[in-house]
């Protein structure tokens, strides 16, 4: 597996309209199944007298978690490919979710599928795709004697402190590049009295 991922940086949406049906797109990034669930049930409830909000979700550095619905389309017409834009670009840690609102015209299941290809598509064109790199947390404590130098480690370039707690034991919790893990673990195992939780 990389150290490296692509995801969106921010939500993105884009309007396909095809004979007089509208598709509203909408890319967002998440970091779990129960984000992406929490989203599409905000549209669902937002865009509560559209016909459809069918989605897909890829989670996950080495893109292993996924999903797809049609909520009510065809079999296949509407989550398999969304799910394939957001393969097209390599993406992951996205969810994209289009809202269909009918114009009274059958599109049929090829004209089904394009359209939400399409829409899909246009919404994550509109996002700004970052590549992230993998990370890993670690936490530890340590005496407040040896402060100084925890806080000389923590402070590097590709750590992020998640949460310090200063006190007479003192406790911290740092997400790390991974390709960085290993010289993070080997400087934090040198300060006196300070021990890894497993």
């Amino acid at each position: 597996m990389s150290d490296l991922y692509r995801t969106i940086e921010s939500p993105s949406e884009a309007v396909f309209t095809e004979k007089r049906s509208k598709f509203l797109a909408y890319a967002y990034p998440v970091k779990t199944a129960d984000d992406a669930k929490e989203i599409v049930a905000g549209l669902a409830k937002k865009y509560y007298d559209a016909r459809h909000v069918c989605w897909a979700y890829m989670l996950g550095a080495d893109r292993t978690e996924f999903r797809a619905n049609d909520n009510g389309e065809p079999s296949g017409t509407a989550g398999k490919p969304i799910l394939g834009q957001i393969n097209s670009l390599e993406l992951t840690d996205v969810l994209v979710a289009v809202v269909r609102y009918f114009g009274g015209i059958k599109l049929g299941t090829p004209g089904l599928i394009a359209a939400y290809r399409q829409a899909s598509r246009d919404a994550l064109d509109t996002a700004v795709i970052v590549e992230r790199h993998v990370t890993a947390d670690i936490k530890f404590t340590y005496p407040y004697a040896v402060i100084n130098d925890v806080m000389k480690v923590g402070r590097a370039e590709g750590i992020e402190i998640i949460e310090s707690v200063f006190d007479n034991a003192c406790s911290m919790h740092l997400r790390i590049e991974l390709d960085r893990l290993p010289t993070v673990r080997a400087k934090l195992n040198d300060i006196d009295g300070l021990t890894f939780d497993e």
